[in-house]
């Protein structure tokens, strides 16, 4: 059996191009059914409007989705401006419009600067966050909207690509739990106009490009064939940005019985450098390539913690 397969028939991730008009849960249950999997979940949500990158974790990997959830994010958006809606895109109800606005490119493009870097932002009140267990879309639909604080999020790239009022086409990275939304919203606001999100379009995710994801028709046309699994990322290559250290048969055998670690036990020459001391997380792979455990350094202990052991 080969790297893949075997990971795959564990877990591994899948890169899927999100279509317009579907949940983010509804991709998930076809792609749950399309690879028999007995789990399945995703990192990080796509609004039913949106498309792009949305990554699905099968089976195992469904355990490793928390590494996926906080990273950045990239998306190419439309700017609708001189309309504001009480959901901040498309699908809502219109609560405010402005006159045409006459706007130079200027103007737009100082506004947008306002935005960049590390900024305060006010979670829509439709959205998937949670007030007492029950997300607030479901309070806001229901007449009792909730508003949550202000929180500080990170726009690392934010470059208007074209303008034809009243639309405005841009690139963003931000960090995760970033709403771009909210971001349209506000850039609205600050032109004095108003504004919501037309569309938009997930790039990349943690990580994982737009180039990588494929089709749920694909993935469809692909199923009951042995390339299936062509489309299945191992764990250990998902975890992309964690450094490597391939086990011998002592660490191998503590890893499966769940034994406490020592900074000892992840150094020496295993046929790869090890991670550099005080390395945060490290994951640890058997003879061949297929992850085994994500570990975390202990600071206080000099020691390392499971965070994830598929043994």
């Amino acid at each position: 059996m080969s790297r893949n397969a075997r990971g795959a028939a564990a877990g591994g991730v899948v890169v899927v191009d999100k279509p317009a008009g579907i949940s983010s849960a509804g991709v998930v249950a076809a792609v749950k059914r399309i690879f028999g999997a007995r789990k399945a979940g995703h990192a990080g949500t796509l609004d039913p409007f949106a498309t792009g990158v949305l990554v699905c974790c099968l089976n195992q990997a469904t355990r490793l989705s928390r590494f996926f959830l906080h990273g950045d994010k990239a998306y190419a958006a439309q700017l609708h401006l001189g309309i504001e809606t009480d959901t901040q895109d498309a699908t809502g109800k219109v609560i405010g419009v402005a006159e045409d606005p006459k706007l130079s490119q200027a103007e737009i493009q100082a506004a947008f600067e306002r935005f960049k870097g590390r900024i305060w932002q006010t979670p829509p009140t439709y959205s998937a966050l949670k007030h007492r267990g029950t997300p607030l879309y479901k309070l806001a639909r229901s007449g009792a909207p909730v508003q949550k604080e202000a929180r500080q999020v990170v726009i690392s790239h934010l470059d208007v690509r074209a303008i034809h009022l009243p639309e405005v086409w841009f690139d963003v990275v931000c960090s995760g739990g970033t709403y771009v939304r909210t971001l349209c919203a506000d850039i609205g606001r600050t032109l004095g106009c108003g504004g919501h999100l037309k569309a938009l379009r997930r790039v990349e995710s943690s990580g994982f490009k737009i180039t990588e994801a494929v089709s749920l028709e694909t993935l469809e046309a692909l199923a009951g064939t042995d390339r299936l699994d062509t489309a299945v990322i191992a764990m250990a290559d998902a975890l992309r940005n964690t450094p490597a250290f391939r086990a011998d048969v002592c660490l191998a055998e503590k890893i499966r019985f769940g034994r406490k670690l020592s900074a000892a036990d992840v150094t020496g020459p295993c046929g790869e450098a090890p991670p550099k001391k005080g390395q945060r997380l490290v994951k640890i792979l058997d003879g061949e390539g297929c992850l085994l455990a994500v570990l975390e350094y202990n600071r206080h202990s000099g020691s390392y913690d499971y965070c994830v052991n598929l043994q």
